[in-house]
């Protein structure tokens, strides 16, 4: 991301939460796999047996490295590319019911898709920033770079419900690339080599994963971590970030902390 929109808003249903910040939880290496570190990585999702990457990184107006693609989940091969032409800089991934959706960061469009061919199927109108996507299996849930989620309905993407995650008292902002996993949402904050691991109800953060120790095993060029998948191999959860030559299979070491 380039830029960040600072929310203020209070969290629907809960304004004044207080509370003790979220403990860091431990968490283990299964696997190492490559990764194309030429990716700037903005979205990561599973679908059969493979995953979905959406990259962006459009710097200069009159080159494009905004993609779309569609890779070996144990080898990071590319298997297919849908390259998305300049000025387009594109963001988060997932899908739903049968569909890729691929947000845009300011273009104001959100993509459909075939997630196997890759191939665009429709365009919507997106009034806002889009940064990371994911799904609870009924509705889209979006970030734009605030503290604050949006559940979409799909495909008219009309927002039916928000929510603004916070760290006891602190609302948590810049969130970024998302994932569903277990009933809590996983989510990125960009800049920040942690993960944290959200309440979807209430948005409260149960737990945070700090991925710091991932900067050892990666090539100097690698940029901010960004990227979080359930790995089709495993089970586990794959991450991963901007020009990373490397993707990382993690197991949680311990139970995430109930609600508190």
């Amino acid at each position: 991301m380039r830029a960040v929109a600072i929310a203020t808003c209070l969290l629907v249903g809960g304004a004044g939460a207080t509370g003790a910040p979220a403990p860091e939880i431990a968490w283990d290496i299964v696997d190492v796999r490559p990764h194309d570190p030429a990716a700037y990585t903005q979205g990561l999702v599973a679908h059969r047996g493979a995953l979905l990457e959406s990259t962006g990184d459009c710097c200069d107006p009159r080159r494009s490295d905004s993609s779309l693609r569609r890779l070996n989940a144990r080898t990071g091969r590319v298997l297919v590319r849908r390259d998305i032409a300049a000025p387009i800089f594109a963001e988060g991934i997932t899908v739903l019911r049968g569909s890729a959706w691929q947000l845009t960061w300011k273009d104001r469009v959100a993509y459909r898709v075939n997630p196997r061919s890759l191939r665009r199927v429709g365009v919507r109108p997106y009034p806002r920033e889009g940064w990371g996507l994911t799904t609870d299996g009924r509705r889209l849930i979006a970030s734009d770079g605030t503290a604050r989620l949006r559940w979409l309905d799909a495909p008219g993407l009309e927002v039916r419900r928000t929510v603004v995650v916070r760290d006891g008292a602190r609302p948590i902002r810049r969130l970024n690339e998302l994932e569903w996993i277990r009933g809590l949402i996983w989510a990125n904050v960009w800049l920040d080599d942690r993960i944290a691991l959200i309440a979807p109800r209430t948005g409260r953060v149960r737990a945070w994963l700090d991925m710091s120790s991932l900067r050892d095993r990666i090539g100097n060029g690698g940029e901010t971590l960004n990227g979080i998948a359930r790995d089709p191999i495993t089970g586990h959860v794959i991450v991963t970030g901007k020009h990373w030559d490397r993707m990382f299979v993690i197991r949680l070491r311990q139970p995430v902390p109930a609600t508190r």
